[in-house]
């Protein structure tokens, strides 16, 4: 009884997934380095298909069972789907000024998952972004640490984790550059073009849940961005930008251009336990 009892108080280490390409690289990253390492998901079941499948790859590269949750809770209830909460904020979606989302889908999850155990949180912030706030639990039983900053790894580094490791990027890097929800407010209006041309039936998904008032973007609603007129404007001044780059950078990957354009991009910073 002693001996479980100390075993219980181990420290536990535990790695986010985000289904992004910077958690899939720390977690490449840590495997050997930690192989006690707890890996986690947590899915809000608004995820991409493409997501899914790259989680279910990193998880046979890694060896090690990727915890989805809040399914694997065992307190599991539709208390943590999306549309449970839509009803409890008078259906008010989530924005970047708002974002109940994150707070209730994301985090409210992964800290249950912990609960009072003494946890070291490794976070995918890396060198070149030190200056962006990662996920920091108000628990006291929480340590936050930030091995890519420690070990001077930057974005290229990370691209070249994941090739070496034979994962490569996520499907869904050919349109959008983060991981998260089909209808993520963060989405940029070229993003939102892709979800359409690429999940017709999504993008229809996205628009129901508009209505007076509530819509995915502050500047127009989808149905206004559907318009092929505004489609084309869309999709015409992202090709002009990565003409543009490709010139300064002929060998580099569209995926890598697109990234490094949508994060030069003067906009607010997406949640990082949903995009990393």
């Amino acid at each position: 009884m002693i001996a479980m009892q100390e075993k219980q108080k181990q420290t536990r280490h535990i790695a986010g997934i985000s289904g992004g390409k910077d958690s899939a690289a720390l977690a490449v990253h840590m495997r050997d380095r930690v192989p006690e390492m707890e890996y986690v998901f947590c899915d809000t079941g608004k995820e991409l298909e493409e997501t899914y499948e790259y989680i279910d790859r990193l998880e046979a590269f890694l060896g090690k069972h990727i915890v989805r949750l809040p399914k694997e809770l065992p307190n599991y209830s539709e208390k943590y789907d999306f549309d449970h909460f839509l009803g409890i904020y008078g259906g008010m979606l989530p924005s970047q000024r708002v974002r109940w989302c994150t707070k209730n889908l994301k985090l409210g999850p992964f800290e249950a998952y912990i609960g009072s155990d003494k946890v070291i949180s490794y976070v995918g912030i890396r060198a070149d972004e030190y200056y962006r706030e990662g996920y920091i639990s108000t628990k006291d039983n929480v340590t936050t640490t930030f091995p890519f900053v420690e070990d001077n790894i930057n974005k290229e580094d990370v691209f070249q984790i994941l090739e070496d490791a034979g994962l490569g990027f996520p499907e869904y890097y050919k349109w959008r550059s983060r991981s998260g929800c089909y209808f993520c407010f963060f989405q940029r209006k070229d993003e939102w073009v892709g979800l359409k041309e690429r999940h017709p039936d999504l993008y229809e998904k996205a628009k129901k849940y508009e209505k007076e008032g509530f819509s995915w973007r502050s500047d127009m609603s989808l149905n206004e961005l559907e318009k092929p007129e505004m489609m084309d404007e869309i999709k015409e001044s992202l090709k002009n930008r990565v003409t543009k780059e490709k010139r300064l950078r002929p060998n580099a990957p569209l995926s890598e251009i697109l990234d490094d354009l949508r994060d030069d991009e003067n906009d607010n910073k997406p949640c990082l336990i949903c995009h990393l």
